[in-house]
């Protein structure tokens, strides 16, 4: 249940590994577990038009297929490298996750 993302600050950081000895000891179930990950870790960053252009370009993808990929239209995909609107919820959590782990991880 831990994982390798670094925490926010040091007390965070003591709390998450105190917590992860507690789930592993049993006192902790994976729900209260995942809170803590959840609290303790780094939020996932914002992505502007650029960023998300920029991405898109890397991976060569049109916009069509990364808005597959996300499970969005391409009116959003549109919408976001345009600047009029920001991904959010899962589209921003696998954007993230394709920028850290690569386009295989979501496929």
């Amino acid at each position: 249940m831990t994982t390798n993302r670094k925490a926010k600050s040091r007390i965070l950081s003591a709390v998450h590994e105190t917590a992860s000895d507690l789930h592993r000891l049993g006192f902790i179930d994976k729900r209260k577990m995942q809170k803590y990950d959840a609290l303790c870790m780094d939020p996932i960053p914002e992505y502007d038009a650029e960023r998300i252009r920029a991405l898109r370009k890397k991976l060569r993808l049109s916009q069509a297929v990364l808005a597959a990929v996300l499970n969005t239209s391409v009116s959003s995909v549109r919408k976001w490298e345009a600047g009029d609107k920001k991904p959010s919820g899962p589209s921003l959590k696998l954007l993230n996750l394709i920028e850290r782990k690569g386009l295989e991880s979501v496929l």
